[in-house]
């Protein structure tokens, strides 16, 4: 699909992963934030598998429209598309550790108020950003997001008073948005379009599809800080610069 949402591969899944299929578990999978100005993820840096495969998943995009009027008109005029909020998604998971009787629930649930707080490293660089994240589930991907928020429900204890029942539910809200319609006279640059990557996609083939020239793709390269093109992760947003910022363009 578009630059958000998830993203799947031609081949079609169900949740219960098809006649014959082995069961696909979820996860997700957790990255270094990006380097400044860019939304390409760092190395891999962990990840928090689902127990069990969450029920559903709930999708959240909001965008923002003006309608101007004039005064010969008594209506308000079409609606002028001026940017887009971040994607978000919520989603449950559940912990159930009744049969081991053990603290795995409880430590499933501190992996996720990790997420809620810097990584190490930009807290050592005085940066402060948590770690990106993003959901997988079979040939499905997600949006690169980070971890807005995690409300946990525990259902069930030991005799000790250890959770070994609960519900998470977790959202998550998108590294990058569709940036705000410019002003063509106020000076300031082009506005950006973002591509959300899915299997297959090369450097170039998204070239060739923003711009028409799969030989662009050095400005994708330099304006998402990407060192090995050959390298690229289904789910990651690449930011694609407009036309008028290419140089030579």
């Amino acid at each position: 699909m578009g630059s958000n949402g998830l993203a799947m591969s031609a081949t079609s899944v169900s949740p219960s992963g098809g006649s014959g299929a082995s069961l696909v578990h979820a996860f997700l999978e957790l990255r270094e934030p990006g380097t400044k100005g860019s939304t390409t993820p760092g190395p891999p840096i962990g990840k928090i598998d689902f127990q069990f495969n969450p029920k559903e998943l709930s999708l959240t995009k909001t965008a923002k429209w003006e309608r101007k009027t004039s005064r010969n008109r008594k209506s308000a005029g079409v609606p002028e598309f001026q940017g887009a909020e971040p994607c978000s998604m919520t989603l449950e998971m559940f912990f159930d550790s009744s049969d081991k009787m053990d603290s795995s629930v409880v430590d499933g649930v501190e992996k996720l108020f990790r997420c809620c707080v810097p990584t190490d490293k930009t807290h050592q660089d005085q940066k402060g950003v948590p770690p990106w994240v993003v959901f997988h589930w079979g040939s499905v991907s997600g949006f690169t997001a980070y971890i807005a928020s995690v409300a946990v429900k525990y259902t069930l204890f030991t005799s000790g008073g250890v959770p070994i029942r609960g519900t998470a539910t977790v959202t998550l809200k998108e590294i990058a948005a569709e940036p705000a319609k410019q002003n063509p006279t106020s000076g300031g640059r082009a506005a950006r379009r973002s591509h959300l990557l899915v299997s297959g996609d090369t450097l170039a083939s998204v070239a060739y599809a923003e711009y028409g020239d799969p030989a662009l793709w050095r400005v994708l390269a330099e304006a998402n800080g990407v060192d090995d093109p050959m390298r690229l992760s289904p789910g990651v947003t690449l930011l694609v610069p407009a036309a008028d910022e290419i140089p030579g363009g």
